[in-house]
């Protein structure tokens, strides 16, 4: 029987998720001076572009995290392959 290894990031990223819900994202907007000398409102960022980046930043870092775990998974193998490095205390 094998025991699976607890993702400690699941509830980092739900806990981001319920922090930063998306319906409560808005345009944002800076005012940007005119020849003129006035100002006018310009969308720096829509909330449609907004959610697109942190969808796409979510994808990739899942992606990262599965690579950095199979590498892991690799070190912990090559490990026990290798067996402990320690010496015991009586052959020192």
């Amino acid at each position: 029987m094998t025991i699976a290894k607890k993702n400690n990031y699941i509830n980092t990223e739900l806990d981001w998720a319920d922090d930063n819900p998306m319906h409560t994202l808005a345009d944002r907007i800076e005012w940007k001076p005119t020849a003129k000398g006035g100002l006018l409102p310009m969308v720096i960022a829509s909330k449609e572009a907004q959610g697109k980046f942190i969808q796409e930043t979510m994808k990739n870092y899942l992606t990262l995290l599965e690579v950095v775990n199979n590498l892991r998974q690799k070190e912990e193998a090559k490990k026990e392959a290798r067996g402990s490095s320690t010496v015991p205390h009586r052959m020192q």
